[in-house]
């Protein structure tokens, strides 16, 4: 494959731009160290979330610091936070905003709901009814609102953490399967160690300020710089062949979509970026998988009942599921 002068100035300036970027995000996530204890991995995950531009579904118990973490990352990037508590009697308004008659200016008015910022938290999204969740996950898909017939864009960068408590059921509305899709990641903070949890206790006495490392419009040129990582062809056939195998697989009922396939490809492109590199590699992809995946694939009923697991039967098609060799990969300029 012939490649063209502007190709390879574009191939130079993306690998120019990723250390920039990688030393960003490791400021970035020494902000969110200094409030958040021991969970850089975690953050390290929002932070890709937030690059490639999808949604995470936090799964944990109360009190583990799921709030805290998604305002400090948001703080970190120069962005505007926002939480909402959900509950059955909560209303699709009560996410996007209202129309209202003001009668000072003898009009109506706009008023934005908590939609409208860079980090949303949707707590306990499973307590709101369907029509409540559908609100909000329009606007993740879409990233945008439409009242009374006028439509308005979502900020960017845009990122939701919907959370899930896995323990306490009773008066929830579980998401169908078609809904958690639209999560590019499910992840989980856990349980601190003692040592952890010590210091949490010991930095709860003392009001540490965070500063944010970014402003929102620069976080928003990294993203688009990001969006730029090469996947050479045999990356994006590792990935359909990894994604196919979950389809394929006779303990599965039902597989990942086309739609993982994207989220994974996004996802590692971020990691990549992360990493200071402009090309993504095989072990950017096995370190998203499973939190791109996990979510998206059904175990039959029998498998369920055996207590298999799907993390179990990702490993699994990870470890058979061929790797591109190292002289094969290359970057889309290259090849």
């Amino acid at each position: 494959m012939t490649v063209t002068p502007d190709q390879l100035e574009m191939t130079n300036n993306v690998q120019a731009s990723m250390p920039a970027i990688a030393a960003t995000c490791e400021e970035i996530l020494d902000t969110v160290e200094t409030v958040i204890v021991g969970k850089r991995q975690i953050a390290r995950l929002v932070l890709a979330a937030l690059l490639a531009e999808g949604h995470v579904l936090l799964e944990d118990v109360p009190g583990v610091g799921k709030t805290t973490l998604a305002r400090t990352v948001a703080t970190a990037i120069g962005g505007q936070f926002s939480r909402v508590q959900f509950t059955p009697d909560l209303l699709p308004s009560d996410i996007t905003g209202l129309t209202f008659f003001d009668q000072r200016l003898g009009d109506f008015r706009f008023r934005p709901g908590p939609v409208f910022a860079n980090l949303v938290v949707a707590d306990e999204i499973n307590r709101a009814t369907p029509r409540t969740q559908s609100a909000l996950l329009e606007a993740m898909e879409e990233r945008t609102v439409t009242v009374e017939g006028d439509t308005m864009s979502l900020p960017r960068p845009f990122l939701v953490i919907a959370t899930e408590n896995p323990i306490e059921l009773e008066g929830t509305f579980p998401l169908p399967e078609a809904q958690i899709d639209r999560f590019m990641l499910r992840i989980s903070i856990g349980y601190p160690s003692v040592d952890e949890e010590a210091q949490i206790i010991e930095r709860n006495s003392a009001h540490r300020p965070v500063h944010s490392v970014t402003s929102a419009e620069a976080f928003v040129e990294m993203i688009d710089r990001v969006q730029t990582v090469d996947i050479s062809m045999d990356i994006r056939r590792y990935i359909a062949s990894i994604v196919h195998a979950t389809r394929d697989h006779p303990l599965v009922q039902l597989g990942a979509s086309p739609r993982a396939s994207v989220a994974l490809a996004r996802a590692s492109r971020a990691l990549a970026g992360m990493d200071g590199r402009g090309h993504v590699l095989p072990d950017d992809i096995k370190a998203m998988a499973m939190h791109v995946l996990s979510h998206r694939i059904m175990l039959s009923p029998e498998m369920r009942l055996r207590g298999r697991s799907v993390q179990a039967v990702l490993e699994e098609i990870l470890q058979t599921t061929p790797v591109p060799v190292e002289g094969s990969i290359g970057t889309s300029a290259e090849r």
